[in-house]
């Protein structure tokens, strides 16, 4: 059936029985495609009934769907002209794992976040009011989505927009893992009353309210869509589904198979994880407890992400909570705990850091409350470009009162962990180190005297000071420099938000030129500040780090040789300058 539909107007011909077959051929395409690639898994196979009942109810592009998240937004890309990229595997990579303009004219915008597809479709909405145009407007939002405040700034917007808004609910009863928070006792108890319960959530906003108790049942959902489609009013349709539906792995493991690693289906047994910076966190904060009642880790809806599987979820009991999938408000609320004597840790995405400023500064370090952030997969990669982790060194460094640190092995980090849950004086973040791992030797800096460097091998000439994980690139850089019969003094900075004036007022007497190496983009970044105080004097500085742009999985090969931060085109730099 996949082989007659190129586009949704395909599927207007097509009878319940035929789109039942299309569901099935979709679903077995996914299920090849994800397993082969990664990716997102469960919540794919949870909607795909969902989305082929819409496009075949709705118009699109002329009605516009809006996927929050886009974690559920494959079946939208097959059946909207871009089904070779999952059939042909010479294909498989040449495409977004994400909603995104550039590729179609049925996707509006490129989203990798959540919790913010309500507010685009709300956001299109009153621009086609404004424009006296008719035409549906469609926002998918997860019930995880709800627990951000943007989802729900939204719909409290959406409810008294007074002109058609659909808000289809993908009620799976999960987020990436379960969900938290008192909405979720609500959205139960519709789904225990077939909808019929007098509390509603979605009514008490002020939308009218369709109920749908199989969200995988296609009658259903055609029926439910057809009744809402050309609303003047806007309109909750609350679906209920099951996460991995079709794949009896994914609906056994759903937390697991939210997104998957390539070849998890081939798997006999899963493969063994080198050491690495996750599981030091884990077993760090698993002993910590033992002796500090006052330790509470904090994710903000994505465990997994940073090692809090299940295990060690149940292991730390009260110690550990998920607020959801609101990062401003996790922000918030470890500078209460802090403030009120608890030793918060919040570990958090690096791509995610970047919608909570306004708490980092003023919940957070305007206070001066000494909590600690974790910041996980900081730096260039090949990622798509909504989930890239290259800016958080000038988000945050360049808040006032908050301590950056950037460890460069794993006894400097846990060394860095420890000061900061013990003090009392700082807001701490530490940048987990993303490009290696390595043990090093034991760490005896005084964190609590703040922004002084190290100085790990001492030359002259040149100074490459290499900031957390790029320190290695700096000390192959030297190698490199020192065949050449350059013997470059070589620093590990430690601290991202200060300078140590001491040591680069001494680097004066016997060097010509100073680099910084950051795994970041460099505006407003670690080397700028270096340069900065060097303005006025003879010193050279050159800055290394990734330009100001979005990159969209581009190889990382390629992004290093772009950026110029291969050893040799580095050390060509540096003797290019002498």
């Amino acid at each position: 059936m996949l082989e007659k539909v190129n586009s949704p107007a395909d599927l207007k011909a097509l009878s319940v029985a035929d789109l039942q077959v299309l569901a099935d051929d979709i679903r077995a395409v996914l299920i090849k495609k994800v397993n082969e690639t990664g990716g997102h898994m469960g919540p794919n196979l949870g909607f795909l009934e969902a989305t082929i009942a819409l496009h075949t109810v709705f118009d699109s592009p002329r009605d516009k769907i809006v996927f929050d998240v886009s974690h559920q937004c494959y079946t939208h890309k097959i059946l909207t002209g871009r089904k070779e990229y999952f059939l042909d595997p010479a294909k498989y990579e040449d495409i977004s794992g994400f909603t995104n303009p550039h590729e179609s004219e049925h996707d509006f915008f490129q989203v990798g976040h959540t919790s913010t597809g309500a507010s685009l479709a709300y956001g299109l909405a009153k621009a086609r009011d404004l424009k006296g145009e008719k035409y549906n407007v469609i926002a998918v939002v997860g019930d995880g989505s709800l627990t951000g405040g943007e989802a729900l700034e939204a719909l409290d917007n959406a409810a008294v927009l007074d002109s058609n808004m659909i808000v289809v609910v993908n009620d799976n009863g999960m987020s990436i893992a379960e969900n938290h928070g008192g909405l979720y006792g609500n959205l139960k108890t519709l789904r225990d009353t077939d909808g019929k319960a007098q509390n509603n959530f979605f009514k008490t906003l002020g939308f009218d309210y369709v109920f749908v108790k199989d969200g995988n049942d296609l009658p259903a959902l055609l029926a439910a869509f057809k009744s809402v489609k050309d609303s003047m009013r806007p309109v909750i349709v609350h679906l209920v589904t099951e996460k991995g539906h079709g794949l009896k792995q994914a609906v056994e493991n759903k937390e697991s198979f939210h997104w998957i690693m390539p070849h998890t289906l081939d798997a006999a047994q899963p493969a063994e994880m080198p050491a690495n910076y996750t599981s030091d966190t884990v077993d760090y904060l698993l002993e910590k407890v033992k002796t500090d009642d006052k330790l509470i880790a904090v994710t903000a809806g994505t465990p997994g992400a940073t090692g809090f599987s299940p295990d060690f979820r149940a292991k730390m009991g009260k110690h550990y909570l998920d607020v959801g999938i609101c990062e401003p408000h996790a922000v918030a609320a470890i500078s209460g705990m802090a403030k009120n004597g608890a030793h918060p840790v919040w570990c958090v995405l690096s791509s995610f850091i970047q919608r909570t400023y306004d708490q980092l500064s003023q919940d957070l370090a305007l206070n001066s409350n000494p909590a600690t952030i974790l910041v996980f997969w900081g730096g260039i990669s090949s990622m798509d470009a909504t989930h890239m982790g290259s800016f958080d060194i000038p988000l945050i460094s360049n808040i006032p009162n908050l301590v950056y640190l950037a460890p460069t092995t794993k006894a400097e980090y846990l060394k860095m962990l420890d000061w900061s849950i013990e003090q009392n004086e700082h807001p701490v973040v530490i940048r987990v180190p993303f490009a290696s791992y390595e043990a090093g030797e034991p760490d005896t800096t005084d964190y609590s005297v703040l922004n002084k460097y190290q100085t790990v091998e001492a030359g002259d000439t040149v100074a490459l000071i290499g900031a957390g994980d790029f320190f290695g690139l700096a000390r192959q850089v030297k190698a490199l420099l020192k065949k050449d019969g350059i013997d470059a003094t070589l620093i590990n900075p430690k601290f991202l938000t200060g300078l140590d004036a001491e040591l680069l007022e001494n680097l004066k007497k016997n060097h010509r030129l100073v680099a910084t190496l950051e795994n970041g983009v460099l505006d407003g970044g670690f080397g700028e500040k270096i340069a900065r105080f060097y303005g006025t004097d003879a010193m050279k500085t050159l800055c290394f780090g990734a330009n100001k742009e979005f990159t969209d999985r581009v190889p990382m090969d390629e992004l290093m040789k772009r950026f110029h931060l291969t050893p040799e085109q580095i050390a060509a730099d540096i003797k290019a300058a002498l």
